[in-house]
């Protein structure tokens, strides 16, 4: 019974620590209530592996960031965003992930995503994927992870649990040490 009230006063903390009074109107902050079971769809990463999405997230914590590495807008600061994150974690914490999912499929291949991750230093808890092409859109519907105006992707980070479910969305820009406390915590519940 202790180890659910943790639970639970943990998970209820998680919206609260990440969701300010800056929140935007366009993006759907805050806890997934009831958590949302990643979609059945294929992805290859950026090792060149096709592999189910759910297979990528299951047993790990993960903060999940959307990007495409031909753009010079958000992605950059996106990928900064992390790299400061992935310095942020404890140390030697296998059960931590960091991804970075690519919303360009057509353009975005394995060698591609490995100089995206090359550019930000990526170590081994951050990895990179893009949807299959028909995927794309059913993907982006299940995350709420498109911004209105001419830039169609949004700034947000996305957290799944060890079942491979969703269960928060940050605000536009969250702060790296934010990121990677949420994160920890994510991966001390079960």
């Amino acid at each position: 019974m202790k180890r659910r009230n943790l639970l639970c006063a943990g998970m209820a903390a998680l919206p609260a620590l990440c969701i300010g009074t800056t929140a935007h109107a366009h993006n759907s902050a805050g806890e997934v209530r009831p958590p949302l079971q990643a979609p059945d769809i294929k992805v290859t990463s950026n090792t060149g592996r096709a592999l189910p999405l759910r297979d990528l997230l299951r047993g790990k914590a993960t903060a999940l960031q959307l990007m495409f590495t031909g753009c010079s807008s958000i992605c950059p600061i996106q990928g900064a965003l992390f790299a400061q994150v992935q310095a942020a974690l404890p140390r030697g914490d296998a059960s931590l992930q960091l991804l970075s999912a690519s919303i360009d499929p057509l353009g975005d291949d394995p060698k591609a995503l490995n100089a995206w991750l090359g550019r930000f230093q990526a170590g081994p808890r951050w990895s990179a994927f893009a949807p299959a092409p028909a995927s794309l859109d059913p993907w982006l519907d299940f995350l709420a992870g498109r911004a209105v105006g001419p830039d169609k992707h949004t700034s947000q980070v996305y957290f799944f649990d060890r079942q491979g479910r969703l269960v928060l969305r940050t605000v536009d820009f969250p702060q790296p040490a934010e990121v990677a406390r949420l994160l920890a915590q994510l991966a001390t519940l079960k």
